[in-house]
């Protein structure tokens, strides 16, 4: 008897939308829209919408889709390990004092020291973070408004290089904390958070 090779269990019509919508998404042109409120945002997925259905999905396909694939990023986030602080609290104030007490009050450094060993252990993104080291301390601002100063820097400064954290610290001006504007202060107050949340997690010897 022949042996009948094994049928694809995937329908030709859904492999071939699966396909197209690879091949749609791939040679996209226009930028993604990140910030879902912004005005251009509802007309870029009303015309991603009508792109899908013209291509033989439907709307109750979409939605499952979406749910299955938001399921999906859920039990991926809830599996990430989170790093382990290896610096104790009194170390690592004891480092920022030592690092930073020319350029911000000690106050500020020790309220940035509690809250990195804290949100260190927590699944958030860098820029959350940092936000939290800081929002604290900096009441006159927005958590939205600091976000806005801590992405760039969190997405500058991944690797807890030395330089790039020196060079980024150098361009807020060397004068004292008062005489600093709004802006500087939160900029130099999220670049602090970032050297701690480098440190709190690793020997970090390198930095000290």
């Amino acid at each position: 008897m022949t042996n009948h090779p094994n049928h694809s269990l995937v329908p030709p019509f859904q492999a071939q939308a699966e396909l197209e919508l690879l091949q749609f998404i791939l040679e996209e042109p226009v930028v993604y829209p990140f910030n879902p409120i912004e005005p251009e945002a509802e007309a870029y997925f009303s015309a991603l919408e009508q792109e899908m259905l013209a291509v033989g999905w439907s709307i109750d396909e979409l939605e499952q889709q979406g749910h299955q694939l938001s399921q999906r990023f859920d039990e991926l986030w809830s599996t990430l390990t989170t790093p382990t602080p290896v610096v104790s609290l009194d170390a690592l104030s004891s480092f920022l004092h030592q690092r930073f007490a020319a350029r911000a009050p000690k106050q500020l450094l020790t309220h940035i020291a509690q809250q990195a060993q804290q949100v260190a252990v927590k699944n958030l993104t860098l820029a959350e973070q940092l936000v939290q080291c800081v929002q604290g301390c900096l009441p006159t601002w927005g958590e939205d408004d600091l976000q806005v100063f801590a992405r760039p820097l969190a997405f500058a400064m991944r690797a807890p290089e030395p330089s790039t954290m020196e060079s980024t610290i150098d361009e807020i001006r060397t004068v004292a904390w008062e005489n600093l504007s709004e802006v500087e202060q939160a900029r130099l107050s999220l670049a602090i958070a970032r050297y701690a949340l480098a440190h709190v997690t690793s020997d970090a010897t390198d930095l000290s």
